[in-house]
C-alpha cells in the first residue's frame, strides 16, 4: 500500500500510518468541540501508529464516500468518528458502503448486541438503524451502549460520542498492526523562535531521520519556545538533541534543562 509523508529508507518498514475522518455538521458549525482527534492521536502515538492526516466532512453521503476513497489508498488505516447513531442524519454506514460498493442490511450479530441492552419492545426501527452494517464488514464491539462500529477493508468506523469512541478504540487496538513507537525529547528555550531558527534548521539537515518541530508560546508572564525532537531510535534522538544543544550554546542562545517525554 502506498504511503504519504515518506520516511527514510532505514525506517520505512517500521512505519504504520493512519488518517482520521471526522464526520458531522455539528463539528463544522462549531456547536460541538471535537475531542476525538486528541484522543485518537495520543492513542496512535502510544501504540506505534503515525496519525498523519485529519479531515472533517459534513453529514453528506457523497462527501463522506469521496473523502474515504481519497484517504484509504494512502494509509494503512482510516478511522472515522460520528454518524452511526439512530437518527436520519446518521448516514456514515451508507456512505462507507457506497465507498466500497457493497450493500447495507441488518446484521444479525449487531441485532444480537442491541438485544443485550434493549428489550424486544424497545428495539424500535430507529434503534435497529444502528444494526445496519455494510456487507463483508467485521464488527467492533461497543462496551458502553452496545451499538457496534465496524471494520471494512482498512476503514475502522466508530461512534462520535467521545466516551464510546474511546471504548471502541480500546476494543479494536489488539487487531491493529503497529510499528516502532516514536519517542521524543523536548528542549525549552526562552529565546524567540526566530533566534533559534538557523541552528534548528542546521540540526534538522544533519538528522533527516529525526522529526523536529518548534512550538512557541506567549503568556502574560513569559514567552519562549519548545523544541521537540522525535525518532524511533533512542540513539539517534540523543545524538540529535546533543548536537542541537551544542549549537545553541555556540550561538549564545539560552535554554533550560531538557526533558524526555
Amino acid at each position: 500500500m502506498p504511503k504519504r509523508h515518506s520516511e527514510p529508507d532505514t525506517e520505512i518498514a517500521a512505519v504504520v500510518t493512519a488518517a482520521l475522518l471526522v464526520i458531522g455538521d455539528e463539528i463544522l458549525s462549531g456547536r460541538t468541540k471535537d475531542t476525538n482527534i486528541a484522543t485518537l492521536a495520543g492513542h496512535m502515538t502510544g501504540i506505534g501508529i503515525r496519525l498523519l492526516e485529519v479531515r472533517v466532512v459534513p453529514d453528506d453521503e457523497a462527501a463522506i464516500a469521496g473523502a474515504l476513497n481519497a484517504l484509504r489508498p494512502g494509509y494503512d488505516y482510516v478511522f472515522t468518528t460520528g454518524g452511526i447513531g439512530p437518527t436520519h442524519d446518521d448516514i456514515t454506514t451508507d456512505a462507507v458502503a457506497k465507498a466500497f460498493g457493497v450493500a447495507v442490511d441488518l446484521d444479525p450479530r449487531a441485532v444480537a448486541m442491541l438485544r443485550e441492552r434493549y428489550a424486544e419492545a424497545d428495539l424500535t426501527p430507529a434503534r435497529l438503524r444502528m444494526a445496519r452494517i455494510p456487507a463483508g464488514a467485521d464488527l467492533v464491539e461497543n462496551p458502553v451502549s452496545k451499538a457496534p462500529g465496524f471494520i471494512i477493508g482498512n476503514v475502522i468506523v466508530m461512534a462520535g460520542v467521545p466516551r464510546i469512541m474511546a471504548a471502541m478504540l480500546e476494543v479494536v487496538t489488539p487487531r491493529l498492526r503497529t510499528g516502532r513507537k516514536l519517542i521524543s525529547h523536548t528542549i525549552h528555550s526562552r529565546e524567540m523562535e526566530g533566534a533559534i531558527a538557523g541552528v534548528f534548521a542546521d540540526t534538522q539537515a544533519d538528522f533527516p531521520d529525526v522529526l523536529m518541530g518548534s512550538y512557541p508560546y506567549f503568556r502574560d508572564d513569559a514567552k519562549g519556545v519548545y523544541l521537540v525532537l522525535r525518532a524511533t531510535s533512542a540513539e539517534r534522538l540523543a545524538l540529535a538533541a546533543d548536537r542541537l544543544k551544542e549549537r545553541l550554546r555556540g550561538a549564545g542562545l539560552h535554554f533550560d534543562d531538557d526533558a524526555a517525554e
